[in-house]
This record gives C-alpha cells, sequence and structure tokens, in this order.
C-alpha cells in the first residue's frame, strides 16, 4: 500500500487538520494520516470541550491570535450548520485585588487596549452576576462576553469530513512509524501497518508523539497530563450559561478552570497546571488521589454546591509541553521536506482557525505577522514556561 502527494500531514488533531484544508485550499494534493478513528481518542484535541478565549496576559500576539480564531469559530459554525462554539463569554476571577494579580489585571488592561469591552466585577459583583460563586472568596475580576468554549472533539471530527469533501485523502488508521529519508531529504514516512506514503514536502503534526518521531525535538518538549473530571450535580440549574459560564478560578495561582453544564449533562472542571510526565500511547491517563483532593479544596473555595455532586468521569488531558510553552511551527533546520507543526502546550486549540494558514505559510515559505514567536528555537534546560495563565507551582 502507498500514496504518493505534493504534501503529507501526519497527525489529524487540529494542528494538522487544519494544516491539510489551508494547504489543500491553496492547490495542493494533500494526504492526512493518523491512527485514527477521527477524531483519534488519544489525541489532545479529542475531548467535549475546550476553552476560547482571548485572555493571555500582556501577550499581545496571543490575544490578536485569539481575536481572528473567534471570528472564525463563528465562520465554522456556520460552516457545520450546527454550533459547536459556544459564546459564553469567560469570567477571570481573583482570590484579592485584581490590581495584585498579574494574569487577571494585564489581562484586562490588554483587552481594552485591544478595542474590547470586559466588564469589571469588583467586590460583590461575582456572586450577584454569577450566584454559584457563593464563598465571597473570589472578590475581583471581570467578564468577557467575547470567548466560550468550542466542543473540541467534534470540531475535528468536522474538520475531518470537510478535508476528505474537498479532496484531501484522509487515512486514518495509519501510525506514523519512521521517516522515508534519502541522504538529507525527507520524502515521507512509513506507518506501522505497512502503508508508505511519499511526499513533495511532510508536516509533522503529530502532537506529544513528535518527540517520539524525530528525536532531536526530546530535549525541548515532552507530554504531561493533566486532571480533568466531569461532575454531575445534585441542582444543576445554577450551572447553565448564562448564569454560569467558563471561568478562570485565579488560574495562573491555582490552575483550576472550568465549564457551564456542557451537551453531556456534566460540569466539567480542569486543571491547567505542572501535571505529569507520561508517554502519549503507553501510560494510563490516571487521575490520582491527591487530584481529587486538590479538587475538593477547590470546590470548597469556590462551588460548594459541587461537593456532592457525582463524579462520573476522570482523565487526564494531554499536552505536548514546549519549554516555553509556545507552539512549534516551522520547517526543519537540517532535514529537507520537512515542517513541523506542535507543541501546543496546553493551550492550542482555541487558535484552530488561525493554525492552518499560519502553518502553510510557513511550510511555503511565506512570511506571516505571528511565525517568528514559534521558530526553530534553542532551549536550555532551565527555560521556564511563559503560558500567563499557567499555574507554575510545584510538579505533583
Amino acid at each position: 500500500m502507498s500514496s504518493s502527494s505534493d504534501f503529507l500531514v501526519v497527525g489529524a488533531g487540529i494542528f494538522g487538520v487544519t494544516t491539510a484544508l489551508s494547504l489543500r485550499s491553496r492547490g495542493y494534493s494533500v494526504t492526512l494520516i493518523d491512527p485514527g478513528p477521527l477524531p483519534y481518542p488519544l489525541a489532545a484535541s479529542t475531548d467535549v470541550s475546550k476553552v476560547v478565549r482571548m485572555e493571555y496576559g500582556d501577550n499581545r500576539q496571543y490575544t490578536r491570535m485569539a481575536i481572528g480564531s473567534i471570528e472564525g469559530f463563528h465562520r465554522w459554525n456556520e460552516l457545520f450548520g450546527e454550533t459547536l462554539y459556544h459564546e459564553t463569554g469567560v469570567l477571570a476571577a481573583s482570590k484579592g485585588p485584581m490590581s495584585e494579580n498579574e494574569f487577571v489585571n494585564s489581562s484586562f488592561q490588554m483587552l481594552l487596549d485591544e478595542g474590547q469591552r470586559p466588564e469589571r466585577l469588583p467586590a460583590g459583583e461575582i456572586s450577584r452576576r454569577f450566584p454559584a460563586w457563593s464563598t465571597g472568596v473570589y472578590t475581583d475580576g471581570f467578564y468577557n462576553a467575547r470567548g466560550g468554549y468550542a466542543e473540541s472533539g467534534r470540531v475535528v471530527g468536522k474538520l475531518a469530513e470537510r478535508a476528505a469533501a474537498v479532496g484531501v485523502e484522509v487515512r486514518p488508521g495509519q501510525t506514523a512509524d519512521q521517516l522515508l529519508l534519502d541522504g538529507g531529504r525527507v520524502q515521507g514516512m512509513r506507518t506501522r501497518e505497512g502503508a508508505k506514503f511519499t511526499s513533495d514536502h511532510t508536516v509533522l503534526a503529530a502532537g506529544s508523539w513528535t518527540p517520539w518521531l524525530l528525536p532531536e525535538l526530546q530535549s525541548v518538549m515532552t507530554a504531561t497530563g493533566h486532571p480533568i473530571f466531569h461532575l454531575k450535580p445534585r441542582n444543576p440549574a445554577p450551572f447553565f450559561a448564562p448564569d454560569f459560564v467558563v471561568y478562570f478560578g485565579d488560574t495562573a495561582r491555582t490552575g483550576w478552570y472550568g465549564f457551564p453544564m456542557l451537551r453531556e449533562g456534566i460540569v466539567k472542571v480542569s486543571r491547567h497546571g505542572v501535571g505529569v510526565t507520561l508517554h502519549p500511547e503507553h501510560d494510563e491517563r490516571t487521575v490520582y488521589e491527591e487530584d481529587y483532593a486538590e479538587l475538593r479544596i477547590f470546590l470548597e473555595d469556590t462551588f460548594p454546591a459541587l461537593l456532592d455532586a457525582e463524579i462520573t468521569y476522570t482523565r487526564r488531558c494531554l499536552y505536548n509541553d514546549t519549554l516555553d510553552e509556545h507552539f512549534w511551527i516551522d520547517r526543519h533546520p537540517e532535514k529537507e521536506g520537512l515542517s513541523v507543526a506542535t507543541g501546543g502546550s496546553g493551550h492550542g486549540f482555541k487558535f484552530g482557525p488561525v493554525l492552518g494558514d499560519l502553518i502553510a505559510d510557513v511550510v511555503e515559505d511565506k512570511p506571516n505577522e505571528w511565525a517568528g514567536l514559534f521558530r526553530w528555537r534553542d532551549l536550555s534546560p532551565d527555560t521556564t514556561g511563559q503560558e500567563a495563565s499557567r499555574y507554575h507551582g510545584n510538579t505533583v
């Protein structure tokens, strides 16, 4: 079994499927391979929900990319013929004065600077506006009406269907195994299933599998897992939007964030923190007793009404972390015919509507205003993460 095309895209998560669509729209023949089925259950993109938000502290580039992405998510809703991006708005809550909370305060100022209209919610206003926040622990913050969440697994599935409909050769059930090399030039990929896919240019968008396929990246990126809980409240009424929205629970200092009632009839609570190192395929994505204990502390502080909620599902959300937590999108500096598009670091999905064209520009060696931040780079082992909303506390 073999196939040949102008471009081979390895990995059909949000990085890969949007790249395939963008390259196809530019007139190329494109093959997209993935272990499948699509969306692939082990992929980072595959989940019931991902946050879509503009709040990135004082990072203007990510803020502007998010503004463009939100416009793109609305276009995708029209394209799909159903609402898979839900604009509930986003609440950024602080346990103390916003002026002393770097992430919340700088995000608020950046939104104002970019012409957005975040609504300041000082003492008492959070619980008045969103009654489930009843403890009074969170005393300051703001609400941004632009933002919300996307049903990420369903979005990826729809994009894969769209790719096939516009002529991308979509090949699930093909697990990338070994680059095909001729001297210093990459000519495609061999899969575990025995197929050979050749191309003029290969785009490796394999998420946390990337450093296993390209060992020279193992020193700058790794896979980590982060706890997710699905809770079924005894009384669900207070947890529906607009009375309960996507939120940051002082996330940069606690890691906790979450969602209103989802299609599945659950409230999802997650932690955006350090996580635990794991192998993307072989390690169990298990939530530990310490995670349960820390969830309970968060709920006591924040949503006491969820303390007796049934926990219907848990898992560890997969991140492909780069050391600096910026994406890794560039042509390989030494291997001709190869580009890499990966390193989502737990915050990549929201940029889906702008990722494809960004990656396609890089692959074609065209200028793109966003590309510089994500270039191939040297990172020392002591490089620290720069994603502003993430909790960088002690490793579990």
